[in-house]
C-alpha cells in the first residue's frame, strides 16, 4: 500500500466515526474510539507518522536552530548593553566628580580669601589697639604733666601771694 492509499484509508475512517452521535449518558468524547477504528494497520500509522515527521522536522530543527541562534545573539546584545550602560554610568559620575572637584576649588579660594582677611583684620585690630594704648598713655601723661603744672601754678601764686610780715 502506497502513503496516498493510506491517507486515504484514514480519511475514510475518519468520516465514518464523525457520524457517531453521542448521547447524554456518554461519558467522554474519546470513549470508544479505539474500538471503532479496528481496521487501522499499525504499520501504516508508523508509516504515515515517520513521514509527517521527516517533512516537518528538519524545518522544525531548522528553526530550533534559528531560535538559539537568536537567543545567543539577543544575550549577547543584552551584555553589551549592560556594558555600555556601566560606561555611560562612569561618564556622568566623571562628571559629576570633575563638578565638585571645580566646586572645591572655588570653596578653597574663597576660605583663601576668607584667611587673608581675617589676618589682614587681625593686624589692623592690633595695630589700633596699640595706637589705642599709646593714645591713652599720652592722655593720661598730658593729664599727669597738666595736674603737676596746675601744682607748679598754684604754689608759684601761693609764693607771689603778699605775706603779712610779722610784727616782732
Amino acid at each position: 500500500m502506497s502513503v496516498a492509499e493510506r491517507l486515504e484509508e484514514k480519511e475514510e475512517v475518519a468520516a465514518g466515526s464523525s457520524g457517531l452521535s453521542l448521547g447524554p449518558s456518554d461519558a467522554s468524547p474519546d470513549e470508544g474510539v479505539v474500538e471503532d477504528l479496528p481496521l487501522i494497520d499499525e504499520k501504516a500509522v508508523e508509516q504515515l507518522t515517520e513521514g509527517l515527521i521527516s517533512h516537518y522536522l528538519p524545518d522544525l530543527q531548522r528553526s530550533k536552530s534559528a531560535l538559539q541562534e537568536l537567543t545567543q545573539n539577543q544575550v549577547v546584545l543584552l551584555e553589551t548593553l549592560e556594558q555600555e550602560i556601566s560606561k555611560f554610568k562612569e561618564c556622568n559620575s566623571i562628571l559629576d566628580i570633575n563638578v565638585l572637584f571645580s566646586e572645591a576649588k572655588q570653596y578653597h579660594s574663597k576660605l583663601v580669601n576668607i584667611r587673608n582677611e581675617m589676618m589682614m583684620l587681625h593686624e589692623k585690630t592690633s595695630k589700633l589697639k596699640k595706637r589705642a594704648l599709646k593714645l591713652q598713655q599720652k592722655r593720661q601723661k598730658e593729664e599727669l604733666e597738666r595736674e603737676q603744672q596746675r601744682e607748679k601754678e598754684l604754689e608759684r601764686e601761693k609764693q607771689l601771694t603778699a605775706k603779712p610780715a610779722r610784727r616782732t
